[in-house]
């Protein structure tokens, strides 16, 4: 779903037995989405300025993007959800060579289930099916719908702290045609107070065979304050563990709810 490596929302600790909740909970700036849902007919924009750097020997790779999502509910534990990385602007220099490029990215819709609640030693469970269409502009355009479905699991654990996991698998296509590869984010989360939360990651948005590009690999810190309880901003530092994964990556968002 993203253009390079991988990035995407921050893991929020869910309230027991409740569905979704008026203070905003956000799947941004980490990779591990929430299991909660927005709620019955409410509105959540997610939207973000994101900056990837790479370099291989001579050469660097520069992108910044706007990803953005729409996420609307259509139930107490369903929503709707739109996504994508919104306007690209990519750049790659060697030495006797420059080239640009511009455009918008693919977009993906979903939908999201909040499956379970937290109970005692059980996690808060949700569930995401989506599916990246072939819409962006031509630099930039995946082949064909690639379905993905993830299932995240949020534990509440002693002094604040939690933790996310998510594991998933999805279905791209490259020039040797279709293949399946998996997801997986582990986070942990600690809320410094009422507004503050912080966490740290390590995320692997594809893990697939080296002939479609291998696994990708990233360390994430991070963290994002309440304005209010239905407005946030976030940040996330990401450093690239392998050499499939862009050197470093910054985002910076602004999310709301309605």
């Amino acid at each position: 779903m993203k253009p390079s490596a991988t990035l995407a929302a921050l893991a929020i600790i869910a309230t027991p037995a409740v569905h979704a909740q008026d203070t905003i909970a956000t799947d941004r700036p980490d990779f591990v989405e929430s299991s909660n849902v927005v709620g019955r007919s409410r509105l959540q924009v997610e939207t973000s300025l994101l900056l990837e750097r790479d370099r291989s020997g001579p050469a660097r790779e520069r992108l910044v993007a706007t990803p953005t999502l729409l996420r609307y509910g259509v139930g107490d534990s369903f929503e709707l959800r739109v996504e994508t990385d919104g306007h690209l602007d990519g750049r790659h220099t060697e030495p006797g060579l420059r080239e640009k490029a511009r455009g918008y990215a693919d977009t993906s819709l979903g939908l999201k289930w909040h499956a379970l609640d937290a109970d005692g030693s059980l996690p808060s469970v949700g569930v995401l099916l989506h599916a990246d269409l072939d819409s962006g502009s031509r630099a930039f355009r995946g082949q064909g719908v690639r379905p993905s479905l993830r299932v995240v699991g949020e534990w509440e654990l002693a002094s604040d702290y939690s933790l996310g996991v998510m594991p998933g698998v999805g279905m791209e296509r490259d020039e040797g045609g279709r293949y399946r590869y998996g997801i997986l984010g582990v986070v942990v989360g600690k809320s410094f107070n009422e507004r503050l939360r912080g966490f740290v990651e390590v995320a692997m948005p594809q893990i697939a065979k080296g002939k479609h590009g291998g696994t990708q690999a990233s360390f994430d810190i991070g963290g994002a304050y309440l304005l209010s309880d239905t407005v946030q901003l976030d940040a996330m530092f990401s450093r690239g563990l392998n050499s499939r994964t862009p050197d470093t990556a910054f985002t910076v968002g602004f999310s709301f709810k309605l």
